[in-house]
C-alpha cells in the first residue's frame, strides 16, 4: 500500500511527481477558509503532459486490452485500500458529510472494474464468399478529461476507466475547488500503468482553456456547466478535437396523484437535496398533482426542518456547506430575488453562520417564469410547482433548455412510461431517481449535452471506427 504524503501536493506527469512554482489556495467550504496549496500548472507544464502522454500511446495502444483492464483492475484495488484516508481528505475539501465521500471513493473504484466488464467489438459488415468487412474501433490518441468539484472523484472514473481501457492516453485536469483527492489518487496509481499513460495537472481558471485548445489533444471530455461547455465546443472545433459534453440540467419530476405520499416523500426529497442538491441530475422542479399537493409540501417541509446540515466532517450532519463561494452566491441571489417578489419559502432549520451553507428550502407553488423555476440553481433550493392535467405538466417540464434527465411518480407504472416516452430527456426514472450504472449510458438532450458517457456506448466515445476490407481470393495476375 502506498503511503502518501500528508503536506504536499504535486501532481502526476510522466509517472512522476511535478511541482509547480505558482499553487492555488484550496479552502474547506464548511470554514471559508483555505487550508492546503494545489499545484497551478502553466502552459509549459500542460506542454510536458501533453508530450508525456503522446510518447506513451503508441505502445499503450499496442498493449493487449487485456493488460490494459488488469491495470485497470489494479488501480481500482489500491483506491478501495485507502478509501478512509482519501474520503477524510474529500470531505474537507468539497464539504459532503463522510458516509457520502467513502461512499464516492469506493463508488469510483467500482466503476473502473465495472468498465473492464465491457468489451470493444469487432463489427461483421459483410461475409461473403469473396471478402470480409471487419470494422474495429481504435483508440483516438491523447485525451483531455475535465471534472468538476460536486463528484470530483466518481466523475473523474467515468473519464479514466473507458479512456485507458480504450488504448488512449490520458491528461486528466480536476477542478480547482477540489483538486486534491485526485492528485492522491493519482500518486497512489500511477505505477498501475506505463509512464506517460495517465497524467494529472491541475490549475486556476487559465488552464482549462489552454487544455481545450491545445493541438495535442485528440479529444475533450468535459463534464460542467452548460455555459462552459459552450466554450469548450468552440475551442474544440478549431481543430476538429472529438467532444463528449455532460452539462447543467434543470431536471423536472412528476408526481401523479395516485402515490402514496408517505411512502414516496423520502426519496424525493433525496433526489432533490443529495450532496445539498449539487447534483446535474437532480430534481430541481417538482411538479405535484393539485389533489396530493399540499400533504406532500408539508411532508416534504417536516423533512427539511428534521435533517441536520453543517461540517461534513462532524457525525450526524447528512447535508454538508455548497462547495465554494462563487457557487454559494449564486444560490443566495436566486433566494433573494424570490424573497424580493413575494414568494413563499419554507426552510429547514438553522445552518452555520461560517462557511458557504444556506438552509434547505422548498419554494411554495412559484410562478412558472421566476428565477428560482426558470434557472439551475445548483444548490438546496425546490421549487414545488401545482398542476392538474398530464398535457400540461408535460409541457411545463419540456419547457426549457435543458434535457439531461426527468422522473415520473405514480401507482400507476403503465401510466408514467408513457409520460416518461414524452419528457425530452436523455433519462427518465419511474418511481425511483439518481440512479446511474456503469453499463447504460447517460446522454444529455438540447443543451444538456453532446455525446455519450458510461455503457459500451460511452466507451466507444473514446474510440474512431475503422472498416478493414479483406479479400478472400488472391488479386488476378
Amino acid at each position: 500500500m502506498a503511503t502518501l504524503a500528508q503536506d504536499r501536493y504535486v501532481m502526476t506527469v510522466d509517472g512522476q511527481d511535478l511541482s509547480t512554482a505558482r499553487t492555488i489556495p484550496v479552502k474547506n467550504p464548511a470554514t471559508g477558509e483555505a487550508f492546503a496549496e494545489a499545484p497551478c500548472a502553466d502552459s509549459g507544464d500542460l506542454d510536458r503532459a501533453v508530450a508525456a502522454a503522446r510518447r506513451a500511446f503508441p505502445g499503450w495502444r499496442d498493449t493487449p486490452i487485456a493488460t490494459r483492464k488488469a491495470a485497470l483492475l489494479k488501480a481500482a484495488e489500491k483506491i478501495e485500500g485507502e478509501v478512509d484516508a482519501l474520503a477524510a481528505l474529500f470531505t474537507r475539501e468539497q464539504g459532503r458529510p463522510l458516509p457520502g465521500a467513502k461512499a464516492e471513493i469506493a463508488g469510483a473504484a467500482m466503476w473502473l472494474k465495472a468498465t473492464t466488464m465491457l468489451d470493444i467489438p469487432v463489427e461483421v459488415t459483410e461475409d461473403t464468399a469473396t471478402r470480409r468487412i471487419e470494422v474495429h474501433h481504435v483508440p483516438l490518441g491523447v485525451v483531455c478529461g475535465i471534472v468538476p468539484w460536486n463528484f470530483p472523484v466518481l466523475l473523474a472514473s467515468w473519464k479514466i476507466g473507458p479512456a485507458l481501457m480504450a488504448g488512449n492516453t490520458l491528461v486528466l485536469k480536476p477542478s480547482p475547488f477540489t483538486p486534491l483527492t485526485t492528485l492522491r489518487i493519482a500518486e497512489l496509481i500511477r505505477d498501475c500503468f506505463p509512464a506517460g499513460v495517465f497524467n494529472v495537472i491541475c490549475g486556476d481558471d487559465s488552464l482549462g482553456p489552454l487544455m481545450t485548445a491545445h493541438p495535442g489533444f485528440a479529444k475533450i471530455s468535459f463534464t460542467g456547466s452548460t455555459a462552459t461547455g459552450r466554450r469548450v465546443m468552440e475551442s474544440a472545433a478549431r481543430d476538429l478535437k472529438r467532444i463528449t459534453l455532460e452539462l447543467g440540467g434543470n431536471d423536472a419530476a412528476i408526481v401523479m396523484p395516485d402515490v402514496d405520499v408517505d411512502a414516496v416523500a423520502e426519496q424525493l426529497f433525496e433526489g432533490a437535496f443529495h450532496n445539498t442538491a449539487q447534483v446535474c441530475v437532480a430534481t430541481k422542479r417538482l411538479y405535484i398533482h393539485a389533489d396530493v399537493y399540499d400533504r406532500l409540501r408539508d411532508r416534504l417541509h417536516e423533512l427539511i426542518r428534521e435533517t441536520p446540515v453543517g461540517d461534513g466532517a462532524e457525525q450526524g450532519n447528512r447535508y454538508g456547506p455548497i462547495q465554494n463561494e462563487a457557487q454559494y452566491r449564486r444560490v443566495v441571489s436566486l433566494l433573494e430575488d424570490a424573497r424580493a417578489n413575494g414568494l413563499t419559502l419554507l426552510e429547514g432549520g438553522p445552518v452555520p453562520q461560517a462557511g458557504y451553507f444556506v438552509p434547505l428550502t422548498l419554494v411554495d407553488n412559484p410562478p412558472e417564469d421566476s428565477r428560482v423555476v426558470v434557472e439551475e440553481a445548483f444548490g438546496p433550493v425546490l421549487p414545488l410547482l401545482k398542476f392538474t392535467e398530464v398535457d400540461d405538466v408535460v409541457s411545463r417540464a419540456n419547457d426549457t433548455q435543458y434535457g439531461l434527465a426527468g422522473a415520473v411518480w405514480s401507482a400507476d407504472v403503465a401510466q408514467a412510461t408513457a409520460i416518461a416516452h414524452r419528457l425530452d430527456t436523455g433519462t427518465v426514472w419511474i418511481n425511483q431517481n439518481l440512479q446511474s450504472t456503469p453499463f447504460t449510458p447517460l446522454a444529455g438532450a438540447k443543451q444538456s449535452g453532446f455525446g455519450q458517457e458510461n455503457g459500451l456506448s460511452g466507451l466507444l466515445e473514446f474510440t474512431r471506427p475503422k472498416a478493414i476490407y479483406i479479400p478472400k481470393t488472391a488479386p488476378a495476375a
